[in-house]
Formats: structure tokens, C-alpha cells, sequence
């Protein structure tokens, strides 16, 4: 699960951080609202949202997130305790609003509670006539062919159904796989596409010399 940090203050984000990235998040943290906004484009499961940011306010950040990507989940984590504040952001579209400080344990929780939701909400699968990849189980099957992916090979897949037909460079598919800080061998992504292919066949990833890789639509 790949998430948005947004935090101007060093030591807070880089607590948060760290902790997300032990229990196994990819995070990309960004100090300002204007850098947000243009994060934001990436594909990202989740956005932890700070409110008193420099650049742009993080309660205006919420109202182009929920123009712009209205089915992006966001949590607002923010030492405001006012009950304007606490209302306002819950009405701009937030999922939920944490009072710092806080106990990571309770963070962890409601970002497992917010994504809960969203997957009674909203499609448990993403796929095509082909192949169909259950992102709870991570259980994924083309054809007639049924079997469990790891969660790197998961997150591999995922990536690459979520623009199918389209070319995903080497730079993209790493971003949305591993940590930023995760040392990452030269040949890492290339023995996930040969795990997948070996359980699938060689045509489920399409390889296109010196771009990338593709799945079909």
C-alpha cells in the first residue's frame, strides 16, 4: 500500500515515516501543500494529511483532493482540536481526523478501519477480461489459472493493471513496489516479473525492450 505523507514538521514526519514503513507501508512524504497537490497525480492508496502547511493550507489541499481525486482515501492528522476545524475537514471529505500527539497503534488502526470501508465501498478487484487480481486475498488468476502472489508481486501487478495497455518504466514500477530506502538490487523487478510468469505464463507481463513493462487491456 503506497501513501502520501504530508508534514512540514521534520521530527513528526520522520517518526511517521519510519513507523509506516516498519509496518510494511511504501511512503513518499512531502512538506508543503503545493508539493502535495502535485504528488497527488501518482497513484497512492492512501493520504495522511497535515492541516497547518506552508505553501498552502492543508484544509485547501482537502478541497482539491476531493475535486480532483474525490475517491482517494484521506485521513487528516493535525494538533487542531477544534471542533470547526474537526467539522469542516470531515465535510471537505476527509475519512477521518486524528488529534496529534498520538499513539501509532491508534493511526495504524484507523488507517486499517478507513480501508476497510473503502473496500466495502468500492470494488474489491482491479483486472481486466484477463487477468483479475483480489487485493484482499492478493490471490490473482488469468485463465483458468488461480494463485497467491507475495505482497511485492502483488504490488508489481497492481501497478501495472491500474493502466493496462500503457508502458510502465523501470523508475515507476520501483516507486510503487519498494521503500525510497530499500536497497534494491539491479535485477529486483526482474525476478518478480519471472515469479509471476512462472505461476501465469510468459504473455501475462509484456515486456517493450528499453521502455518497460505492460500488461494487456
Amino acid at each position: 500500500m503506497r501513501v502520501l505523507l504530508v508534514e512540514d514538521d521534520d521530527m513528526v514526519g520522520e517518526a511517521m515515516q519510519l513507523a509506516l514503513q516498519q509496518a510494511a507501508f511504501v511512503v513518499d512524504w512531502v512538506r508543503d501543500g503545493r508539493k502535495a497537490l502535485e504528488a497527488v497525480f501518482d497513484h497512492y492508496d492512501m493520504v495522511l494529511l497535515d492541516l497547518g502547511l506552508p505553501g498552502c493550507d492543508g484544509m485547501t489541499v482537502m478541497q482539491a483532493l476531493q475535486q480532483n481525486a474525490p475517491l482517494l482515501p484521506v485521513m487528516i492528522v493535525s494538533a487542531r482540536d477544534g471542533l470547526g476545524d474537526r467539522v469542516r475537514g470531515l465535510d471537505l471529505g476527509a475519512d477521518d481526523y486524528i488529534l496529534k500527539p498520538f499513539d501509532m497503534p491508534e493511526l495504524l488502526a484507523r488507517m486499517r478501519s478507513v480501508q476497510r470501508r473503502y473496500r466495502k465501498q468500492n470494488e474489491r478487484h482491479i483486472g481486466t477480461d484477463a487477468i483479475r487480481l483480489n487485493l484482499d486475498s492478493l490471490c490473482m488468476s488469468v485463465g483458468e489459472i488461480e494463485a497467491p502472489l507475495s505482497q511485492r508481486e502483488a504490488s508489481l501487478m497492481q501497478a501495472l493493471l491500474a493502466r493496462p495497455g500503457a508502458i510502465r518504466s523501470r523508475e515507476a514500477l520501483e516507486r510503487e513496489v519498494y521503500h525510497s530506502d530499500d536497497d534494491v538490487s539491479s535485477n529486483a523487478l526482474e525476478f518478480l516479473i519471472y515469479s509471476i510468469r512462472r505461476k501465469f505464463g510468459q504473455s501475462t507481463i509484456r515486456n517493450v525492450r528499453g521502455m518497460g513493462w505492460a500488461v494487456a487491456k
